[in-house]
Order: C-alpha cells, then structure tokens, then sequence
C-alpha cells in the first residue's frame, strides 16, 4: 500500500462546484444585499432638504393719512385775540383822553360800535341766525322813518333791527329807536340806551331827528304787541293814533314798512300774572314755557328762526303841508303802512318751513 497523499484543489474547473452553484450563492448575496441597503459601498448623494412654505397674509395698501396743519387754527385765533386786545386798548385810550362825541341825545358812536353792537352781534348771526331783505329800500343818505312789528315779551326785536341796519346798510347808517318811557326809567337801562342813540317815542324827538337826516325807528304797537298772546302771534295790533305818520309828514321823510318773523317764537307767551304785574310796576309779568318754572334758565331766548325784510319806501314829500293835522290823512296812512306789514307778515311765514330751521 502506497503511501501518497492525495490533493484535493478547493477552485478548480472540473473538479470543484458547478457553475449553477455558484450563481445560485451570487444570486443570494444580490437579495441580502436588497434587505440591507447599508451594506452598499456605493456613495448615494444625500437627500435635498425641503424647507416648509409658510403662508403670509396679503399685504393691503394703507391710504395716506392727510395731516391737517394746526398752526393754521391758531394762527388765526392768535390773530383774533391780537386784534381784540389792540381794540380793547385803543378804547380805553380814547375814553380816557375825552376822544369821542357825543350828540344832543346822548348818542356816542364810539361806544355803540365798540360795545354796544359787539355784545349783539353773536345773537344776531348765531343764535337768530337774521336774515335781512330789502335793506337797500332805506336810503344813503337824508331823514327816513322805519316802522316795524313789535313782539317778544321783551324787544329784542328793535335791538336785531339796529344791527341789521348797521352792519348791512350799504352806508351802514345807525339806526335810533324812538323807545317807551319805561325804558329810560329803568335804572342802567336809560343811560345804555341813550348811548346807543336811542330815544323818548314823542313827535317832537321824532322830528328832530328826522330833520337831522337820521334814519329813525318806531314800534307803534307798543306794549300790546310785544306782550300779547302766543295765540295771537303776528296779528299786528293797533297802531295808535298815527302819531308816526305825522312825524313823516311834518319832514317830508319816506315811511320803510319793516316786517320781522321769528320774534314771537323766542318767548311764547301763555299766560300773565297780573297781580304781580301791577305790584312791580310793569305792563305785564310774562308766563312762559320755560319762565318762571326754570328761574334764570327762562330767560334764555328760544333760538327761532328770524328773517326781517324792509319794504318799499312810502314817500310823504308829495302831500301838502297841512296833510299831518289831517285825521283822515292820518288814517289812510297809517293803515296802509299797517297792512303792508301784516300782508308782508303773511308772506313770509307762508315760506317758512320751520320755525327753528327756515
């Protein structure tokens, strides 16, 4: 027995194992491959990062803010105040160094302009809101005698009367009121009104100041009309004796017809205490709406609505001189000028919507 080893070759052509085994193992190898896709060599590029999209809310357009300069309001307020201290103090200079005048009546224009008229104004274009017609019926220049209603409980009626002639006047003419006594007897009341160039309602001051070329006023219903009923409102009252139209008469100076609306609603009255009226003196004690059931609050006037309009003149240089001795004359005038008014009267309130508006 021989004693030869025998080799065994572990890769060899025929002798080690079959191609198929070999794909077979290659083949499981390529599957444990896919199970485990770490045990690849190959360097895959790394996977891109995806980064969230966030929604933001639509951006409007904001419109541009208008700024308004504020100097421009005090500027003019600063302008005002300037003013009213540069007239405050050229008042009193003139006061103190005997600077004004003052005629046979007691009129001083001075005052009337820088107190009096000032202290009105505010009423008239704010609270009343006036508006004025046919100023240009009284003329430029030379005497004319203004008739107008009267009503009110108090006559504020003749006050807005002065300022419309004096501050639409083409001329701006003053206007003197021919006033009851009780007005220059009421303490403060006469030397105010006198200054103001207001006067006794008698023919002799009348004409006077006619004949002095002054446009003079006159309220001929008196105290019936300016204290009569609120239910009677606007239904002119008599006009007297027609003492007014003699005055005319005696200058040659035109009659204005003047027709105001708005007066009789600031105090509607609705009843008089007349007891108490003839313990103070007085041609009646008013009951109001709001007087005197609110004390002080009362007395604020209600703020209506005024229009106050000045018709066509009625001259009286044509009649002849006897004319104002004469009744019927007298008469005839008188109560043409009467129905001019209510019939304006009429008109008016027949155009007026509101009584507080217009």
């Amino acid at each position: 027995m021989s004693d030869v080893a025998k080799v065994i070759p572990l890769h060899g052509g025929g002798s080690g194992r079959t191609a198929s085994a070999r794909n077979t193992d290659q083949s499981r190898v390529d599957r444990s491959r896919s199970r485990h896709p770490s045990s690849y060599t190959e360097v895959r590029p790394p996977t891109p990062l995806i980064t969230p999209t966030i929604a933001t809310p639509p951006v409007t357009a904001t419109p541009a803010v208008t700024t308004v300069p504020v100097s421009v309001p005090i500027d003019a307020i600063r302008e005002k105040l300037v003013d009213q201290i540069a007239g405050t103090a050229e008042f009193l200079r003139r006061r103190l160094a005997g600077d004004y005048q003052i005629d046979e009546f007691g009129y001083d224009p001075h005052f009337a302009d820088a107190v009096w008229l000032p202290l009105l104004r505010p009423l008239f274009d704010k609270w009343f809101r006036v508006e004025v017609k046919g100023i240009e019926n009284i003329p430029n220049d030379g005497g004319a005698l203004v008739v107008a209603n009267h009503a009110g409980v108090i006559p504020i009626d003749a006050l807005m009367t002065s300022v419309a002639v004096r501050d639409h006047h083409p001329a701006h003419r003053p206007l003197r009121m021919l006033a009851a006594d009780m007005a220059f007897e009421m303490p403060g009341v006469g030397s105010i009104a006198r200054k103001a160039g207001h006067t006794l309602a008698c023919n002799p001051d009348a004409e006077r100041l006619l004949r002095m070329g002054e446009v003079a006023a006159v309220f001929p219903e008196g105290f019936k009309g300016i204290g009569k009923p609120f239910s009677e409102r606007y239904k002119l009252q008599r006009f007297g004796r027609g003492g007014f139209v003699s005055a005319a008469l005696r200058t040659g100076a035109p009659i204005i017809p003047c027709s105001i609306v708005g007066s009789e609603e600031i105090y509607p009255k609705i009843g008089d205490l007349t007891t108490l009226a003839r313990l103070m003196g007085m041609p009646y004690f008013p009951v109001t709406p709001l007087f005197p059931h609110f004390g002080p609050l009362g007395l604020i006037p209600l703020p209506s609505k005024w229009y106050i309009e000045f018709g066509k003149p009625i001259y009286t240089d044509s009649y002849e001189a006897q004319a104002s001795d004469d009744p019927m004359v007298l008469f005839e005038l008188t109560d043409h000028v009467r129905e001019t008014i209510q019939h304006t009267l009429y008109r008016l309130l027949a155009k007026r919507r509101n009584v507080f508006l217009g």
